[in-house]
């Protein structure tokens, strides 16, 4: 039986990123004790109670978005139960509405200060968005515009862990205050991930007849 590298590449890759998000929020540093202590440039002092508690039902709905939309990009589930693959739709959908439920309340006290709540806020509103889009190509019978649209949503569920991932190597590699890092981890990040979306489709359509991704 040939397999799909993609999805199974693409599980392989949340899984780890869900493991560290769970790990580091909840077992190692669960009152995010080095995160606090570099936010600087805040116009406002941090609820740490009320911000903790934002932040663990932010990650949990993080984690669980990535674990439903990898799901999906299976063609094995869509081919045995595409009534659970609807549902998992609508899951990762809810899912992501309450990261950017919760995000929309930590950006004010976000690192860096207003350079990041604002393209924070912008992603709370686009991130639903091209899901929704997503949604509604697969309402109308749309399948490989569904698909596209779906993973332009799903890259953003890595956000974070680039986000950090950038800040690190600014940080530690180039020397850069941590405030400057993590501004900069933002908006790389951001434009990584869409840029990474759009190649991978791009490429995918011109490889294989119809545009389908991987696992289609």
């Amino acid at each position: 039986m040939k397999i799909s590298w993609g999805p199974v590449l693409l599980a392989a890759i949340a899984a780890c990123v869900i493991g560290y998000s769970l790990l580091k929020n909840y077992v190692f540093d669960p009152r995010a004790g080095f995160f606090l202590g570099v936010k600087t440039g805040l116009n406002q002092v941090v609820p740490v109670p009320s911000w903790l508690g934002a932040m663990r039902v932010h990650v949990a709905f993080a984690c669980l978005a990535a674990a439903s939309g990898a799901l999906n990009f299976s063609s094995r589930l869509r081919r045995r139960s595409f009534k659970l693959h609807r549902a998992n739709g609508y899951a990762y959908l809810i899912s992501i509405l309450a990261v950017s439920l919760t995000s929309g309340y930590l950006a004010p006290y976000a690192t860096g200060g207003k350079w990041v709540s604002i393209p924070f806020n912008l992603l709370n509103i686009a991130w639903p968005a091209l899901a929704v889009i997503s949604i509604r190509h697969a309402r109308q019978g749309r399948y490989m515009a569904h698909r596209e649209w779906m993973l332009r949503s799903y890259v953003f569920c890595f956000t974070n862990s680039c986000i950090h991932f950038f800040a690190f190597v600014l940080y530690r590699g180039a020397g850069l205050p941590y405030e400057a890092s993590y501004i900069a981890g933002v908006y790389a990040s951001i434009a990584f991930l869409a840029a990474a979306a759009e190649l991978f489709i791009r490429l995918r359509r011109s490889s294989v007849n119809g545009g389908a991704l991987p696992g289609a």
